[in-house]
């Protein structure tokens, strides 16, 4: 078994085309910004993956052009949205082409909810909501990533132990696996493809970030999981703890 571990490769630019976590999402053209079926608020942008690393890198086969997956997560009322559910509408993975990408219109704050703030707010505290909204749609940084192979077959969680003991290294930098196995925390939860009932192959796993800037909230050092079926542009997001 090979298993290809994300590392941290420093910053890069909010709309990469390139496999990263934070950011902006790039998407086709009249692409809406995924709302919660929940709370209906807009979610978080958390990565995005180009699913030619797959093939460069993963073993998947070296077919350009795959396309992107972009992964989204309700963070407007944490816990309260049932976002770790990969059926409850509280979070969204979308596979878009590999051509003519641009940004999503990053959503602004509703009149209506600005109206119905309260007026004896201090110009300050109205600020720092702004500030707020923004955290809830968009990673404090953006990551870059790089990939890694061990030295010898290895499952994830050993793949993640053998790299995180040589000296020098932080095992927060590892940002997660490409592709392989997923290593559960809790239950098998593989997914079939809701269009052609075939078991759907791992994208990436990922864990929560190496500081708070960049953090995804999975629960407190959850780990999240990312599967797609290709041919059907479908894909489910998840995240145990």
């Amino acid at each position: 078994m090979t298993t290809t571990l994300m590392t941290y490769a420093g910053t890069t630019a909010p709309d990469a085309l390139a496999t990263r976590t934070g950011g902006v999402p790039l998407a086709p053209a009249g692409t809406a910004w995924p709302q919660c079926s929940t709370c209906d608020g807009p979610m978080q942008f958390l990565a995005q993956i180009l699913l030619d690393d797959l093939g460069r890198h993963a073993g998947q086969g070296a077919v350009e052009g795959r396309g992107v997956l972009a992964l989204f997560m309700c963070q407007n009322d944490p816990g309260m949205c049932d976002e770790w559910d990969p059926q409850a509408g509280g979070n969204r993975a979308l596979v878009f082409p590999a051509t003519a990408l641009q940004q999503i219109p990053v959503p602004t704050l509703d009149e209506d909810q600005d109206q119905d703030e309260d007026e004896e707010d201090e110009e300050d505290e109205d600020e720092d909501d702004e500030e707020d909204d923004q955290e809830s749609l968009l990673l404090g940084a953006v990551s870059a990533v790089a990939y890694e192979t061990p030295s010898t077959p290895a499952d994830y969680g050993q793949a993640y132990e053998e790299w995180a003991r040589q000296p020098g290294r932080n095992p927060l930098d590892i940002l997660g696996q490409l592709g392989g196995q997923p290593e559960w925390l809790q239950n098998d939860e593989t997914p079939v493809c809701p269009a052609c009932a075939r078991e759907m192959r791992l994208v990436v796993q990922l864990e929560e970030g190496r500081d708070h800037m960049t953090a995804m909230n999975f629960g407190g050092r959850g780990e999240a999981y990312a599967f797609a079926c290709e041919p059907c542009a479908e894909a489910v997001f998840l995240w145990q703890c």
